[in-house]
Order: C-alpha cells, then sequence, then structure tokens
C-alpha cells in the first residue's frame, strides 16, 4: 500500500458490521483519557525505514522524548521501530488506512464492497482524482467485519500500543481549494462524481429510514438527513472499531478534516461524536490558503466541538511552514492557547523541528 507521504505528494490530501451500536452522544465522555503531564505530549506520524539500526533509532526516538513526543504513529508494522520507542518511554501505535483501501487481492476478491458516486460509478473501476483512491462503502456490514478483523490483527501484537485510523471518512466531495487546480476542476458546487456513496446497500438503507431513494431527491447534495446518514455510517464504523480496542485496553484515534465543519461538509466525518480517546485534525494552513494564525481558530473550533469528550492533537503538516520555524512555534504555540493537548507533525522532523517544539513548550 502506497504510504501516506508519497500518496500526500500527489494528491495533496490527508491526509484511512454485524453489530450496529446505538450513536454514542454525551456517553462519550466516560472514554476519557487524562492529557500528557510534563513535557511530553506532542505525537507525530511516521513511515518507519526498515533501514534504520536500532542504535540509530535509540538516539533519534530519545531526541523525540526530549522534545515532548509522547507517542508515535507508525504506517507500517516494524517490531523494531515499535520497541526501540517504547524502550524511549514513547507510545507506538499503529497508523492505518480504514476507509480507502485498494489492495488489488481485495479489489479482485470483492469489487461489491466498494462505493459508487451519484453517477453509480464504483470506486472499484472509477477511483476518483487518484488510481489508489479506492473507498469502501460503510454501510455494508462485511466491510465494517472485514475491518474489524483488521483492527484485531493490529491490535492483538504485543508490541502494539494502540490504534490510530486514517481515511476514516468518504471520499472528498470537495477538495481544498489550494488543490483545486492540480485536477483542473471548479468544485465551488458538489459534483456528481465525487459524491459518495450511492450503491445499492445505501440507497436501500436510506430508503428505509426515509421513505425515498436519494437518487429521487431533487438535490440530494443538499439533504440534511442524507448527509446525517452518511455521518452516521461512518460514525457506525467507528464505533466497531471503538469495541475492538477496547476489548484490548488499548486506546485508538483518528486523523481527521481540520474542524468539524469542513469535516462534516467535504467528507462526511462527524467526529466530535465518536468513542474516542483522542483525535489528531489535519489543520494544514497551507491546502486552505490560510494563514498561521488560523490554526489557533481550527483548533478552538474543535476543542469546543468535543466539549471535553477527548483531547486533540492539533496536525500540522510542516512543508506548510517551509522551513520558517519562527511560525511553527507560532503554530504549536497557537494550538496550545486554543486548547489542543499537544501538536502532531507530518513531515521531515529535523533537529530543528524537535528544538522549536521544545521552546514552544517552555
Amino acid at each position: 500500500m502506497m504510504n501516506k507521504r508519497n500518496f500526500l505528494k500527489s494528491v495533496g490530501l490527508g491526509s484511512l458490521a454485524i453489530m450496529q451500536p446505538a450513536i454514542p452522544t454525551l456517553a462519550l465522555k466516560a472514554n476519557t483519557i487524562s492529557k500528557p503531564t510534563g513535557t511530553a505530549r506532542h505525537r507525530v506520524w511516521i513511515n518507519p525505514n526498515e533501514k534504520d539500526t536500532i542504535a540509530d533509532l535509540q538516539k533519534l526516538y530519545a531526541s523525540y522524548k526530549k522534545a515532548g513526543i509522547a507517542d508515535i504513529f507508525f504506517e507500517a508494522d516494524s517490531e523494531k521501530h515499535f520497541k526501540t520507542a517504547k524502550d524511549n518511554g514513547i507510545k507506538a501505535h499503529r497508523w492505518i488506512w480504514t476507509m480507502n483501501r485498494g489492495e488489488k487481492e481485495l479489489l479482485a476478491s470483492h469489487p461489491e464492497w466498494y462505493a459508487k458516486n451519484r453517477k453509480g460509478e464504483s470506486c472499484a473501476t472509477h477511483p476518483p482524482y487518484v488510481d489508489y483512491y479506492r473507498w469502501l462503502c460503510p454501510s455494508k456490514p462485511e466491510v465494517v467485519n472485514y475491518l474489524k478483523e483488521q483492527a484485531e490483527m493490529v491490535l492483538s501484537k504485543d508490541y502494539v500500543d494502540g490504534l490510530h485510523l486514517d481515511y476514516v471518512r468518504y471520499c472528498d466531495v470537495i477538495l481544498p481549494v489550494n488543490l483545486w487546480s492540480n485536477y483542473n476542476i471548479d468544485q465551488s458546487k458538489e459534483l456528481p462524481e465525487y459524491d459518495f456513496c450511492y450503491c445499492e446497500t445505501c440507497r436501500d438503507k436510506y430508503k428505509e429510514l426515509k421513505g425515498k431513494d436519494p437518487l429521487e431527491l431533487e438535490h440530494p447534495d443538499q439533504s440534511p438527513s442524507w448527509r446525517k446518514f452518511r455521518y452516521d455510517r461512518i460514525t457506525n464504523v467507528v464505533t466497531n472499531l471503538a469495541a475492538v480496542a477496547k476489548q484490548h485496553k488499548k486506546p485508538i484515534s483518528a486523523a481527521v478534516f481540520p474542524t468539524p465543519e469542513i469535516a462534516k461538509r467535504i467528507v462526511r466525518q462527524d467526529w466530535t461524536n465518536w468513542p474516542l480517546n483522542a483525535v489528531c485534525p489535519m489543520i494544514y494552513h497551507g491546502f486552505y490558503k490560510e494563514d498561521v494564525a488560523w490554526i489557533g481558530d481550527a483548533v478552538a473550533e474543535g476543542v469546543r466541538g468535543l466539549d471535553g469528550r477527548f483531547p486533540l492533537y492539533a496536525g500540522l503538516y510542516l512543508p506548510d511552514f517551509n522551513g520558517n520555524m519562527a511560525d511553527l512555534e507560532k503554530g504549536v504555540r497557537l494550538s496550545i492557547q486554543n486548547g489542543a493537548a499537544g501538536v502532531s507533525l507530518f513531515g521531515g522532523v529535523t533537529p530543528e523541528v524537535l528544538q522549536t517544539l521544545q521552546k514552544a513548550g517552555s
């Protein structure tokens, strides 16, 4: 599977059944973890390199710990990296792609599991934007059970401290504005080829609830109940995976879109109502043509929406800072001042970045 770093270079995005539990609301407050204490409160997304030696990793992770990094999200399974991080007092989480699953074996064996757009095209045969955008349908019990099995395999390993969900959403019906020129598209409104999921399962389930096929709606893209239906389908996936994590007594977290409003509007994520232990909104200010100050605004919106149910770690995209450590320090400080428990970094974590983290926490 393509790693997140290369995926971002191509598409610019952060960017990963039988049981149907009720959508959690205020009960989420019981599923919280305390904020990290001392200076260790930050997180980082990493794709582990198997060429790294244990000696090199010991030195690297010791520097992470000193800078205040308490958790690492590893995109691939590497017992060497996980255990060395743990040896340095850092929690090691497995970072997985969730709804976007383009494995050849899965595509070949279960093309019927994939989401369909408003034109009736399946992600299995007509992937939107890029070839590896292959989104599963969250309404199918078989899909939810498959994802639960994946979570079980990850969490059953003793060196894995937690599960981190990525791409836990629908395909982007609207891309961040900075990316429109990449695809020569204008997404001032929702276009049918990017609007998912209109498969038979989703349409039938919605019709059971509302008495009408969503394709019969005059403007399905503007229907509040059809939007809520899709929010709830993703929330149900997260609820099922959270139950697996709870069985293993391990935390579950997720990388999500930057604010509750943006997440709902462009990828159908209702993340303030998920049963998580932590959330990492990808507040990639450059993607939205915003300045560094917007990071604080986005954090504040997310913290208000969560209302204390679980901590928020502001996801910062290091390339957006263009090497300007003063701006990075400002972004970190704004995150903390507006209620974040820390930040989660994506990109090249250099010694200068680590020094800036320390300085911002002083």
